[in-house]
């Protein structure tokens, strides 16, 4: 027997160990492979984990206990004991009607969430009848051009009852000010109003490209909401800093964190440079990552994204709140991880990837449609994806325990190598001049395109395995029902335009627009005129055209 406790004794019981034990299993046997590594190859696994691999772990200052600093356990108390995780399931479904239709089902079936998705055309700012928007109206989500729309969405479903997230970024401005709307039209406190708008534009010039206007004068709308949101709409997040497209995009999980952080970072000091005090706008903050297929690689990186963050928030900006240093996320199953090929294995990685999430402490999940390689998921799809948040709620017992695989040799030193290498990289943004300009420069471009190019030639290899893609296939056509979209959406979803339009007072929108573009070349505040705007049934691209004019728009330089 040894002592536990004593270094020097574990270190000499694994060298017996090595010796007597597993040098002739290798001998004989060999294992699968000559190394390890977590799944995007961030961290090489060691054979054993011991506590002399966490023998720097002070449990005071790394751990400590939930709710309190450095949240590294959860940032409530009770954690998932106290209250489950709100259940999110993505929906924009084409058309408002049918939008609203899913959003009732998802609430009938236990979704304790909306999230909304957009189509193409509302992200870049246009509407459904520009020449830009053609063909692409309603394929990626819903179409929203006017309030009207959103009325559509939401009919019958009251506003102080439901939590929604709004996947928008460049116009998030605007789309959080039809929220606004209907809540005033409901009869809803604005500070009642509960939910989140993306509205994290860094990780479009980063990952997804979906940006209207320049850097400068994007941050400014971001401060706006965080202002605005702060005074009129208290319960709303303000923004959702996303990682989860950086994932998506082929970067390693440190890589996440680390520039996810550093896109936050950004925020922060932008929205103190307008004049707001960090704690009036830091609780409102929220983050976004993704659930990929490594279980312990991914509890280790949330853990890690909570204690850094605190760190971050305490040592570099001073928040005193406590609420500014929490990391609050949802987290959503990783769509690149989905296999068009047997599709049926999907829903084995999303109940995965869902635990992974759950046993990482996320505040907020969703969980993908098995069939959202091919298309829009059905109905169908949908359901399996919720039913696998519940019964992880309510059969598997991860939920019954805060942090269950703390203290766990290999989570702990996952968590601490995971940290370590996501400063490092935030060192690095800091020496190029802070994320904007390391974005702007094409850096964190280039940082994740190394990674996802070498993930890539594993799997054309066959050294990284992807069942059913490069391993174990099978020759049978998938049988399997595919939402499909009605061409026809795109002609109604115009004559529904064109019909706001001929309705509206023409004057009142044309002043509502006007005083936009008074507000847009000063410095006040742009929300509270969108909010007219959109009263007014001006559009989405109309409200654009009107920033696009005073702003510009983003010309990438790389």
């Amino acid at each position: 027997m040894f002592d536990p406790d004593d270094l020097a004794t574990i270190r000499e019981a694994k060298r017996e160990w090595e010796a007597e034990t597993l040098d002739p299993t290798l001998e004989r046997f060999g294992e699968r492979r000559e190394t390890f590594t977590t799944d995007t190859g961030g961290q090489e696994l060691e054979r054993l984990y011991t506590p002399d691999d966490v023998a720097d772990l002070d449990y005071g200052s790394d751990l400590g206990f939930p709710g309190e600093t450095p949240y590294t356990r959860g940032v409530y108390p009770t954690m998932h004991r106290g209250r489950l995780w709100t259940m999110r399931q993505y929906a924009g479904m084409g058309t408002a009607r049918e939008t609203n239709e899913r959003f009732r089902y998802l609430i009938d079936q236990g979704s304790s969430g909306l999230s909304m998705a957009f189509d193409l055309p509302t992200q870049k700012g246009y509407d459904s009848d520009a020449g830009m928007a053609a063909g692409e109206v309603g394929k990626a989500g819903v179409a929203i051009d006017s309030l009207r729309d959103m009325e559509v969405v939401f009919d019958g479903i009251p506003l102080d009852e439901v939590s929604t997230s709004m996947t928008i970024n460049a116009p998030a401005a605007v789309l959080l000010a039809m929220y606004v709307a209907i809540g005033d039209k409901q009869g809803v406190d604005r500070a009642e109003l509960r939910g989140t708008i993306q509205n994290d534009i860094l990780k479009e010039y980063i990952a997804r490209n979906l940006y209207i206007y320049p850097p400068e004068p994007s941050m400014r709308l971001i401060t706006d909401v965080f202002e605005f949101c702060a005074a009129e709409v208290p319960k709303f997040n303000t923004i959702s800093i996303s990682g989860y497209h950086i994932r998506e995009a082929g970067s390693t999980a440190a890589q996440e964190i680390a520039f996810t952080l550093g896109d936050g970072i950004e925020y922060v000091e932008r929205a103190l440079d307008a004049g707001l005090d960090v704690d009036d706008f830091a609780p409102q903050l929220s983050f976004f990552f993704n659930a990929h297929n490594n279980i312990l690689e991914e509890v280790a990186k949330f853990r890690a994204a909570r204690r850094l963050w605190a760190e971050i928030m305490d040592e570099r900006f001073g928040a005193e709140n406590p609420k500014s240093r929490q990391l609050k996320f949802h987290a959503q199953t990783g769509g690149s991880t989905l296999t068009a090929q047997q599709v049926e294995n999907n829903v084995v990685r999303v109940a995965y990837q869902a635990l992974a999430a759950v046993l990482g402490g996320a505040q907020s999940l969703h969980t993908n449609g098995k069939d959202e390689a091919l298309s829009l998921p059905t109905e169908q799809s949908v359901r399996t994806a919720l039913r696998t948040q519940q019964i992880l709620a309510h059969e598997s017992g991860v939920a019954d325990t805060i942090d269950p695989l703390g203290g766990s040799y290999a989570v702990e030193s996952l968590t601490d190598e995971i940290e370590a290498e996501a400063r490092e990289i935030l060192d690095a943004v800091d020496e190029r001049g802070g994320m904007l300009a390391a974005v702007e420069s094409g850096w964190v471009k280039r940082q994740i395109q190394d990674v996802a190019f070498e993930r890539q030639q594993e799997i054309e290899s066959g050294e990284r395995i992807v069942v059913g893609v490069n391993e174990y296939q099978v020759d049978e056509e998938p049988e399997i029902d595919i939402e499909e979209v009605d061409e026809d959406d795109e002609r109604r979803q115009k004559e529904r335009l064109r019909e706001v339009k001929d309705d509206r007072d023409d004057e009142a929108v044309e002043a509502a627009l006007d005083a936009l573009a008074d507000a847009a070349a000063g410095d006040r505040n742009l929300v509270p005129p969108i909010v007219d705007a959109v009263k007014a049934y001006a559009t989405v691209g109309e409200i654009s055209d009107v920033l696009r004019e005073e702003f510009g728009e983003y010309q990438p330089g790389f």
